[in-house]
C-alpha cells in the first residue's frame, strides 16, 4: 500500500468517523427534544407531535417574513385571521399586548366601525369597575351576572374532557359563566366551580327522560347546583340555522353517551327543533314552565333571519305579563361556529351578528321591553373591539366559543368534526388530549378573559364613558362604500317605543345609568 494511497484512507475514515458522530449527536439531540417535548404540557402540539411540533412554531415565525414579500398579510386569513390570534394568543399568555409600525387593518372596507374618541378622554383613576346586571328579576332566584364576557355554549364531547375542565377553572378564575353547549351538564363543568348555564338543545340531552322528552325531574335535579344560574333554550344556532347538533358517533363515548342519555359510538343526532315548539306562544309555554320548574332565569338562543316572531312574541308577552317573557336572549351570528356542519347552512342561512344585533335590540326597544330582556351577542367576537362594538350596538353580555378555544391552544387546524385536534381541544383520543393540561390551560383562559375586558373598558374610557356598558351608538361611526364613515345613530336609529308601551317601558328598571 502507498503512502498516498494511505493517506487517503487516513482521510476517509476520519471523515467517515466525523460524519459517524454527527450523525449520533443529531440522533441524540432528537431523542433529548422528543423527551424535553414529551414531558412538557404548555404546548399542545409539540406534547402530541414531539420534535416535529417545532417546525410549526418555526414557520410561524418565518411566515412573518416571507409574507411581507411573498403571501399574503395577518388580515386576509379565514375563518380568523392571524393577526386576531395572535392577539388572543398574546392575551392568554398574559404578554404585552402592543404592536409596531401602525394598523395592518384596512380602516376603509365598507363596514369597518371605527370608535369615536373623546376630546377629553376618562381618567384612569375616574372610571368605574365593571358593574353586575341582574337578569330574570321575576325569578326565585336572578342572576347577577358579573361579567360582560363569557364562554359561549360547546357542549362536552365536542370539546374534550381536559378542554371542559381548563374552561370550568377559567371561567371561576375570571368571574365570568361557562354555557355548557346542548350536550348535558357533565362532572367536568362544575369541577371548577364555576357559574354555568345549561343549554337545553332540541333534543334535550342531561335534562330528557327515556324517550327524549322534557324531564321536569332531571330539570330539578340539574337546577338543584347552585352553580347552575340560568337555562338557555336553543332554538338554532349559527353553524347550522334549521338544523338540530351533530356529534359524529366516534366521539361518543360511553361518558359522553351516559351524560346525553344515547346509545355509545352512534352519532348524536338532534331534531330540527323542539318538537313541542310549533309558535311563539309555544315557546313561551316552554320558557315559563322551565322557569317555573328551575325557579332561574330562562332565555332562547337563535340565529336570526325572519324577524317576525320577535314581533308576535314581544305582542304575547304584554298579553300575558312581562314576567312571561324570556329573560334574555341570545343572537347567534349566521356566518358558524366550532360545530360540525353542513356548509350551506354554515355559509348562506342566518343573518350576521352586524345586521341581527341591532334588529333584536330595536325591535325589543320599539315594544318597551328593552330594559325587560336581556341581550346577548354570539358570533365571531374574540377580540376587544369587537365586544365593544357588540355592547354599543345593544348588547348587555358577549358570548366567545372559538376566542376561548384558541385561548386553550386551539391553532385553527379544521378538524373539529374529526377526532384528530393535534391540540387536543376537540378530541377524544387520549394521546392527543394529553398535549392539553387543564391547570396550565385554565390560566390562559382567564387571562383572556380579564385582558379582553381591560381593553375593552380601554376603549370605552378613550369615547369618554365611565365603563364599558355605558357605550353607545353614539361612539361609533360604520365605514361606507364610499370609504367614508357615518355614525352607526344615524345607519341604526333607535325607533320610537310604540305609545302603547310607554307606561310599561318607563316602569321597567334602567340597564344601566
Amino acid at each position: 500500500m502507498t503512502p498516498e494511497f494511505s493517506s487517503v484512507m487516513t482521510s476517509l475514515d476520519l471523515l467517515s468517523a466525523a460524519f459517524i458522530v454527527l450523525i449520533g449527536l443529531g440522533l441524540l439531540g432528537i431523542v433529548i427534544l422528543f423527551i424535553i417535548d414529551i414531558s412538557q404540557t404548555k404546548d399542545a402540539v409539540r406534547h402530541n407531535y414531539p420534535v416535529v411540533g417545532r417546525f410549526r412554531s418555526i414557520f410561524s415565525k418565518l411566515g412573518e417574513f416571507f409574507r411581507q414579500y411573498f403571501f399574503a398579510m395577518d388580515r386576509e386569513e379565514m375563518p380568523f385571521n392571524r393577526a386576531e390570534r395572535d392577539w388572543v394568543d398574546r392575551a392568554a399568555k398574559g404578554e404585552g399586548n402592543t404592536i409596531a409600525f401602525g394598523s395592518t387593518k384596512n380602516l376603509k372596507v365598507p363596514g369597518t366601525y371605527i370608535f369615536v374618541n373623546c376630546a377629553f378622554p376618562t381618567l384612569d383613576e375616574e372610571a368605574v369597575d365593571m358593574q353586575p346586571v341582574q337578569i330574570g328579576p321575576y325569578c326565585p332566584y336572578p342572576y347577577n351576572a358579573p361579567c360582560f364576557f363569557n364562554v359561549s355554549g360547546m357542549s362536552y364531547g365536542a370539546l374534550s374532557t381536559p378542554a371542559v375542565k381548563a374552561l370550568s377553572h377559567g371561567a371561576r378564575m375570571a368571574g365570568c359563566w361557562l354555557n355548557t353547549g346542548e350536550g348535558g351538564l357533565s362532572p367536568y363543568h362544575l369541577e371548577g366551580g364555576c357559574d354555568i348555564v345549561m343549554q337545553i338543545g332540541t333534543a334535550k340531552y342531561g335534562v330528557r327522560d327515556a324517550e327524549g322528552k322534557l324531564s321536569d325531574d332531571k330539570l330539578r335535579e340539574v337546577a338543584a347546583h347552585d352553580q347552575v344560574k340560568m337555562f338557555e333554550l336553543k332554538m338554532s344556532q349559527g353553524a347550522k340555522p334549521g338544523k338540530g347538533g351533530i356529534l359524529p358517533g366516534i366521539k361518543v363515548t360511553e361518558t359522553i353517551a351516559r351524560i346525553r342519555g344515547i346509545p355509545v359510538g352512534e352519532a348524536s343526532i338532534s331534531p330540527n327543533r323542539h318538537l313541542e315548539i310549533k309558535t311563539t306562544r309555544d315557546m313561551l309555554d316552554m320558557i315559563e314552565h322551565i322557569r317555573s320548574v328551575t325557579g332561574k332565569p330562562v332565555g332562547v338562543k337563535a340565529v336570526i333571519g325572519g324577524s317576525e316572531w320577535l314581533e308576535e312574541m314581544c305582542v304575547e308577552i304584554h298579553k300575558r305579563g312581562m314576567e312571561s317573557g324570556p329573560d334574555f336572549i341570545t343572537v347567534d351570528s349566521g356566518d358558524g361556529g366550532s360545530g360540525a356542519a353542513p356548509m350551506p347552512l354554515m355559509d348562506n342561512v342566518g343573518l350576521v351578528i352586524q345586521e341581527a344585533l341591532p334588529l333584536v335590540s330595536d325591535i325589543l326597544h320599539k315594544y318597551g321591553l328593552r330594559n325587560r330582556v336581556r341581550i346577548i351577542a354570539s358570533g365571531k367576537l374574540i377580540t376587544p373591539s369587537e365586544v365593544a362594538w357588540a355592547i354599543a350596538t345593544g348588547a348587555d353580555f358577549v358570548n366567545s366559543g372559538r376566542g376561548f378555544m384558541f385561548s386553550l391552544g386551539c391553532i385553527q387546524a379544521m378538524r373539529c368534526n374529526k377526532n384528530t385536534c393535534p391540540t387536543g381541544v376537540t378530541t377524544h383520543n387520549p394521546r392527543l388530549q394529553k398535549g392539553l393540561d387543564p391547570e396550565d390551560k385554565a390560566v390562559k383562559v382567564a387571562n383572556y378573559c380579564k385582558n379582553l375586558v381591560e381593553e375593552v373598558q380601554t376603549i370605552s374610557h378613550s369615547c369618554g364613558v365611565l365603563r364599558a356598558r355605558l357605550l353607545g351608538r353614539r361612539h361609533v361611526r360604520v365605514v361606507k362604500d364610499s370609504g367614508h364613515s357615518v355614525p352607526m345613530n344615524l345607519l341604526y336609529p333607535r325607533p320610537e317605543i310604540l305609545p302603547e308601551y310607554k307606561d310599561q317601558a318607563e316602569a321597567m328598571q334602567p340597564l344601566d345609568e
